[in-house]
């Protein structure tokens, strides 16, 4: 059976699984950046728009732009009333569709390790930003168990079951974030670790808002009952409950920065 691969087409499933928690490392992340209000932004593979509302509720920005290759996500992004004056559009990291200059600042929310040549993607972010502007990045720890999800693929590799990662998976640790933005001539890098947690009520609130995700779905859609009793089994024995029955479920990632050379 061939591995699921990671796709992001449905902008309200992303919510639904994902939203609140690119919302809450946003807030920290840009939080880290402290930019000034006023500022031309570029959000890279904007997805369904939940950094960007983010951005546009705490940065004052006078504009932004997102881009993203589908077609489903910018439509939910559109929707959103906190990204109302944002300009989206489908777009490719690789090949961005702006001129020189352009921007005060770029940034990569959760995608610089979606994209098939990171390095390029932060050449094409480089490009478009002004000197002395800012280029900013942040990733899950996707491989030191900082994923939101890594408590059920943690339980599905114990089943011999093979959980998808991002293409570039590699990218997601400071080192190989800070090679890319040095390599790309940027200055003044730096990088820190972002650590956020969600308090769900009840084991089955977080079950019910998980596995429906896709890679959680799609690998559910070929386990027998008994393994699939098992496998929530497993991921209840990794997420114990207070007195209350509330589940509180901490997570990481990686931020870097750095500014174009003047």
């Amino acid at each position: 059976m061939p591995e699921p691969r990671i796709t992001f087409e449905d902008g309200d499933l992303y919510e639904r699984t994902m939203g609140a928690w690119s919302q809450l490392a946003g807030e920290v992340f840009l939080e880290w950046l402290a930019p000034a209000p006023g500022l031309r932004w570029l959000d890279v593979g904007c997805g369904n728009g939940a950094f960007t509302e983010t951005l546009m509720r705490h940065c004052a920005p006078a504009e932004v732009q997102g881009i993203d290759p589908s077609e489903g996500q910018l439509t939910y992004a559109c929707s959103r009333p906190g990204t109302r004056g944002a300009v989206f559009q489908r777009g490719d990291a690789m090949a961005l569709p702006f001129e020189a200059d352009r921007f005060d600042a770029a940034v990569m929310a959760l995608v610089v390790f979606f994209v098939p040549e990171p390095s390029a993607g932060v050449a094409e972010m480089v490009r478009v930003v002004r000197p002395g502007g800012l280029v900013a990045a942040y990733a899950w720890d996707m491989l030191g168990d900082g994923f939101p999800f890594e408590p059920i693929y943690q339980v599905l590799r114990a089943q011999g079951f093979t959980p998808p990662l991002p293409p570039r998976a590699d990218v997601s640790r400071p080192e190989p974030l800070r090679a890319l933005w040095k390599n790309a001539g940027l200055m003044a890098v730096e990088t820190r670790e972002i650590i956020v947690q969600r308090r769900f009520e009840s084991f089955d609130a977080f079950w019910q808002a998980t596995r429906v995700a896709a890679t959680v779905r799609t690998i559910m859609e070929t386990m027998t009952a008994e393994q699939a009793t098992q496998l929530e089994a497993g991921v209840r024995a990794r997420l114990p409950a207070d007195g209350a029955g509330r589940v509180v479920h901490v997570v990481r990632a990686y931020a870097i920065k750095g500014r174009v050379t003047a």
